[in-house]
């Protein structure tokens, strides 16, 4: 009779602060660092929005099973939690929406590529050398998708989880028309093709809202209106665009948290 090894990695979480200038606040992340890297692993690297609904899955044994039996490849993951600002520094970098929400984006995404990668890759202390992704929930999604795409040199790899692809330039009773949605119009706005993953999520019981009333609810259509531009870009299903739309899923942590391993297996190596 065979026996096989089963790797057993125990997660640990560190609690950071760091002083920010560009958002003028201290900024506070937790760091899941799998016990026992010694170097020579692919470590790979996964930036999460709203890291305080994080801290409420049981997200280090999430980690723990993703990394199960995998013996050469470790997945370093640094929640960040968002302050009471968080309407302001989430959003689309440079465009607020109607009301004005997202104005301090720019500076959030400042925050992340020039203060929070380096303060990370220097307390790893390691090079990565696999995959560094970023995901977040609702805006926080929407939030890491329009940073990520627009810095592809430092991102591979994007998360979101029922995503505020709703933001708009429009309120639904001043003449919204779907143009308005700010990220897609950014996407189409886009030239070239960075080179990325991307990894959409919705629930079938995200909301109620059906403003064009075709019976499909407006976070559906939102997310797929942007599978479709990614797809008419260029990038293939299902190697670079991944849709998955969760039955009975609705716009909480539980939800978020019942299909985060099918992100981690989808998006990284673990």
């Amino acid at each position: 009779m065979k026996y096989t090894t089963i790797l057993s990695v125990k997660v640990n979480t560190t609690n950071f602060k760091i002083s920010s200038n560009y958002l003028k606040r201290e900024v506070e992340i937790d760091i899941y660092t799998p016990e026992g890297i010694l170097g020579n692993e692919k470590i790979e690297l996964l930036l999460l929005n709203d890291g305080q609904d994080v801290a409420k899955m049981h997200f280090s044994q999430i980690l723990e099973d993703a990394h199960h039996a995998k013996r050469n490849h470790r997945l370093i993951v640094v929640a960040i939690k968002a302050s009471d600002d968080r309407l302001m520094e989430y959003g689309v970098a440079g465009v607020p929406d109607f009301k004005g929400r997202g104005a301090k984006a720019n500076l959030y995404a400042d925050f992340v590529v020039k203060e929070l990668l380096p303060f990370v890759k220097k307390k790893i202390a390691m090079p990565i050398t696999g995959k560094v992704g970023f995901a977040g929930f609702s805006l926080g999604g929407l939030s890491a998708f329009d940073i990520a795409w627009n810095n592809p040199a430092s991102f591979d790899v994007v998360g979101v989880f029922s995503g505020a692809f709703w933001w708009r330039k429009k309120d639904l009773n001043d003449g919204y028309t779907d143009a308005d949605r700010i990220m897609h119009q950014q996407l189409e706005n886009t030239s070239g093709k960075p080179d990325m993953k991307f990894w959409l999520m919705t629930g079938t019981e995200d909301e109620v809202a059906d403003r064009n009333k075709n019976l499909i609810i407006d976070s559906i259509d939102d997310t797929i209106d942007v599978v479709k531009i990614l797809l008419n870009k260029g990038y293939k299903r299902p190697d670079h665009v991944f849709y998955y739309e969760k039955v009975g899923g609705k716009h909480n942590v539980p939800t978020w948290e019942s299909v985060m391993p099918a992100f981690l297996n989808w998006a990284f190596e673990v």
